[in-house]
């Protein structure tokens, strides 16, 4: 029960400017040199790119870190799976509560290290932007496979 995960709520104007300045400039660089023709066609469907308005539009985001072995923390185990349990639930509840939320992984992303001042041993997992629904947005119109393909039972 180390509870590895470290939720930093960022709602300050300059940050999130900052954190979407620092992503965009990131992200234009995976787009234009790191991204894969293949990753680059099966994105193409959602309509994402670069541009990154929600992380300074959005009232709240929360940026989740893996807290890994340092000066201050114990030797966690099973990182990974215990953050991706966690802001799963996060996830479940924020939508019950009636706000929306997306889930952001920036790469390179350890530029959230500097913009949200964590030490080196917090290594970054996702950035979540929270708020309610726009009006008018557009949610792209994805199918999800059917149980079959997903389910198996023995």
């Amino acid at each position: 029960n180390l509870q590895p995960w470290r939720f930093v709520v960022v709602t300050e104007p300059e940050r999130k400017r900052r954190l979407r300045e620092a992503a965009e400039a990131e992200e234009r660089e995976f787009y234009a040199h790191r991204a894969s023709a293949e990753w680059l066609g099966m994105i193409a469907p959602i309509g994402t790119d670069w541009h990154k308005p929600f992380l300074e539009i959005a009232p709240v985001v929360i940026v989740v870190f893996e807290v890994h072995q340092g000066p201050r923390t114990p030797k966690p185990y099973y990182v990974k799976e215990s953050v991706g349990i966690a802001v799963g639930l996060l996830i479940a509840a924020l939508h019950h509560a009636g706000l929306a939320t997306l889930v952001h992984t920036p790469s390179p992303m350890r530029f959230l290290n500097e913009v949200c001042e964590r030490p080196a041993e917090e290594r970054p997992y996702l950035v979540m932007p929270v708020g309610y629904p726009a009006a008018g947005v557009r949610v792209p119109d994805l199918t999800r496979k059917p149980l079959t393909e997903v389910l198996v039972r023995r």
